[in-house]
């Protein structure tokens, strides 16, 4: 949908507005929003609202048609619960109820006047934000390999947002706005790839994705193939890919938004294109969506979309390592010991933990661009979605006071993008049980704590900066009747760095 931002004040009358539909509230005790009581000089919508038409419940919605003294075609009431605290799930009740309804109209364009600066704890900024994700997602398509596609979206494709007494209309609305598409988009790409069958979405796939992101918003890429991996002496990762037939890819990202000198953030993401378990061999139900173990290297590319758009005045490195893991003659067994780029030797108990096996060599990677954060980003543990189910990513990093201030960076960027995630411990008590009698490391570690375990691992590989670790495995992907990836964590990671500028 095409977004943009309008102000109305008594020359430029919501009532005289033409428009094939005009959203405004309603609230649950029969008020009227102003953008309502703009348009019922004749009482109609303070009638509707009496009469018990429309409760005024958030989502709730009643079409008007005819409404004397408004020149707008149809007039649509939105319930959005109580006038006195607006909450920010109410408000989204409200945006997706209006969409679905503007999904029906023979009209190709409409004005939402809502009360934008009424969210609790928000601001009209987020409103607008939250209004263009939800169109977003809303008309996003899971239809690009079907032989006969889903009917073509019809209603509403141009929407103007009432800038609420003309407040978010000047350059700050019309910037939240940009920022949003960005961001829309950004979560697009990372869906597209996370929902691609993985005979499509190859790690090839992925790296040729990231040259036609570097050609379109001037990123330096580089995609380190075997050869050069075994030169660095990456025997973790090459064990993952060596069982098969599809290269791995090495994906590195650079956009320099920001000054020469300044320290770069670092983005880390698993590219697990597809994932047997190798040798640890998963069950057969569910293994399909095994294609979504790239959605950590799908936020990546996902997140740098947004930025090259918005051209973030920061300087950027994303760093994707990409390959399936299959069983075959060639894949590493359990009990084999491999080393790390850092030569830290790892004794692999299990061959279905392996993408901390590709990060670990990532994160040493990452220490070459003497960075002032990484992030890694990840489908890492069931037992994620075991703590925190498909609500909340998990957050892990160390406990002082770089590490805090980094973890609180995090979280207050989710808190803002509605895209949250909770902070997990780590300590030496967790590392004690990833001990080897054979090796400097096992890549699983004794029952209990699963995902505890699993960042303590990654852990191992980041002792020269600061680093935090997100599991995404609950939040990146849906199971059942809307199977399908989600596009998180992008706004988390793009409003990090936003912030960061």
């Amino acid at each position: 949908m095409d977004f943009s931002i309008k102000a109305f004040d008594t020359k430029n009358t919501l009532a005289a507005a033409k428009t094939g539909c005009l959203a405004v509230a309603v609230f649950e005790n029969k008020k009227l929003s102003a953008a309502a009581q703009a348009l019922d000089a004749n009482g109609a919508i303070s009638a509707a609202l009496k009469s018990g038409d429309i409760s005024g419940k958030p989502g709730s919605t009643l079409l008007l048609r005819g409404v004397a003294g408004v020149t707008a075609a149809r007039v649509l009431l939105v319930g959005m619960g109580a006038d006195e605290t607006v909450t920010e799930k109410s408000f989204a009740s409200a945006v997706s109820a209006t969409l679905k309804v503007f999904g029906t109209l023979g009209s190709n364009d409409a004005i939402i006047a809502f009360p934008l600066d009424s969210v609790k704890e928000r601001d009209a900024n987020w409103a607008l934000r939250a209004l263009v994700l939800g169109a977003s997602e809303a008309e996003f398509r899971t239809d690009g390999q079907k032989s006969k596609k889903d009917p073509a979206i019809s209603g509403v494709r141009k929407i103007v947002v009432a800038a609420p007494n003309g407040a978010a209309a000047g350059t700050i609305g019309k910037t939240a706005l940009t920022q949003a598409a960005a961001i829309a988009n950004g979560m697009n790409l990372t869906r597209e790839l996370g929902n691609l069958s993985p005979n499509v979405c190859t790690p090839t796939f992925l790296a040729n994705t990231a040259r036609k992101l570097a050609e379109d918003y001037g990123f330096d890429i580089e995609v380190l193939e075997r050869k050069q991996l075994e030169a660095l002496k990456m025997g973790s990762f090459l064990s993952v890919a060596k069982g098969s037939d599809e290269a791995p890819k090495f994906i590195v990202l650079k956009h320099n938004g920001g000054k020469s000198k300044d320290a770069p953030v670092v983005l880390v993401g698993k590219g697990i294109t597809f994932d047997t378990g190798g040798i640890s061999l998963k069950p057969g139900p569910g293994m399909d969506e095994m294609k979504y173990d790239m959605c950590g290297a799908g936020s990546v590319l996902g997140t740098f979309r947004a930025i090259g758009e918005m051209g973030l005045k920061l300087n950027v490195v994303g760093i994707v390592a990409a390959c399936e893991n299959m069983p075959s003659g060639r894949a590493s067994k359990p009990g084999d010991i491999v080393t790390a780029m850092n030569g830290t030797t790892i004794e692999i108990l299990n061959t279905d933990a392996e993408g901390r096996l590709i990060l670990c060599d990532a994160l040493s990677y990452a220490e070459r661009f003497k960075p002032a954060a990484v992030v890694d980003i990840a489908t890492l543990t069931g037992a994620c979605i075991v703590a925190l189910g498909h609500h909340t990513s998990g957050l892990f990093t160390r406990d002082d006071a770089a590490h805090d201030a980094l973890a609180t960076e995090l979280l207050d960027a989710g808190k803002q993008a509605g895209d949250v995630a909770w902070r997990f411990p780590l300590g030496e008590i967790y590392n004690d049980q990833l001990k080897s009698n054979f090796a400097d490391l096992a890549n699983i570690g004794t029952p209990g704590a699963a995902s505890i375990t699993a960042a303590c691992f990654l852990e191992n590989f980041t002792r020269k900066y600061t680093w935090a670790h997100l599991d995404i495995a609950g939040t990146a992907w849906k199971s059942g009747a809307n199977k399908g990836a989600t596009g998180r964590p992008v706004p988390l990671l793009t409003t990090f760095l936003m912030n960061r500028v």
